[in-house]
């Protein structure tokens, strides 16, 4: 009886709080509950972090080359789109990059601007098979807590945003993400070509940098509605949680980029190579001096 009870309050809960979503959005396709992308996320976390790997602990990796090159140039040609018309549909016409609100209407802007949310949100599920192809490479040291984290949260939480608060100023941080895509899928797309053109992928080490630009964007652009006397905004619980979001990515991409790269834990072995001779010979050389002292 108690469950039934506390089943009954929760399902009260969740229907005065769905009464307050967006009814442009109601009858699209993964949109109707949480409970759906839920079930999805779950299951991407089981796989990647359990079952894929334990499929193919005795298995070879698998050769991905021409699957992961269709892969990523698609992703990139998506992000255009979507950075097109993010534009179109507000950003560019008309929106004030300050206090900007949600147009709940039926107008054509409008709704493209609702139906562009919704692709963005459904590309999160497609970015996934980021994590599935590591799994099926068995690229192990790829998965870790900061991908897996970025994969599983961005979908849940943009749900949230398609059936409430479908534009405005909460949408600024997507149109980033789609600029910061088309580079970095550009850069995966040409390193799956193989080693004839990895040679001229030397800027990787930048697309932590642009990332971590990113994330000082979104935080600085959010961070306004704090300072702006008279903005009302639909639904401030998003913008706590981009704030939120922009803080906690920028402190995980800084922790990336400090054991990646300053102590050179990801970097090309050729580079990690000269890093290792150039400390070596540092301390050999201070060594010497410090005798010559002496």
């Amino acid at each position: 009886m108690e469950f039934d009870h506390i089943k009954s309050s929760a399902a009260l809960i969740y229907d005065e709080f769905i009464q307050n979503a967006d009814s442009r959005t109601e009858s699209w396709f993964l949109m109707s509950s949480p409970l759906p992308q839920t079930i999805v996320i779950a299951i991407y976390i089981y796989f990647v972090t359990s079952l894929g790997p334990r499929i193919m602990e005795n298995r070879k990796p698998l050769d991905l080359k021409g699957v992961l090159i269709f892969y990523n140039f698609s992703v990139v040609a998506l992000s255009v789109y979507m950075i097109y018309e993010f534009i179109m549909s507000g950003w560019g016409t008309g929106y004030s990059f300050h206090c900007d609100l949600v147009n709940y209407s039926e107008s054509p802007q409008a709704l493209r601007m609702a139906a562009t949310c919704w692709i963005y949100y459904f590309s999160k599920f497609i970015e996934m098979l980021d994590t599935v192809f590591f799994v099926l490479r068995k690229k192990s040291s790829q998965v870790t807590f900061l991908h897996v984290y970025h994969h599983s949260i961005m979908p849940f939480t943009w749900w949230f945003g398609v059936r409430f608060s479908p534009g405005g100023m909460g949408t600024f941080h997507a149109l980033l993400n789609c600029v910061v895509h088309v580079i970095m899928y550009t850069y995966y797309g040409l390193s799956a070509m193989g080693p004839n053109y990895q040679k001229y992928l030397w800027w990787k080490k930048y697309l932590t940098t642009i990332q971590l630009i990113q994330f000082m964007l979104v935080t600085t652009h959010i961070s306004q509605y704090f300072f702006i006397k008279d903005c009302p905004y639909q639904f401030p619980i998003f913008i706590y949680i981009i704030g939120l979001y922009g803080l906690i990515f920028l402190f995980l991409f800084m922790n990336f980029w400090y054991h990646a790269y300053t102590k050179g834990k990801r970097l090309p072995k050729v580079l990690q190579a000269q890093m290792w001779a150039h400390h070596t010979n540092g301390v050999i050389n201070g060594n010497a001096n410090h005798e010559k002292d002496e």
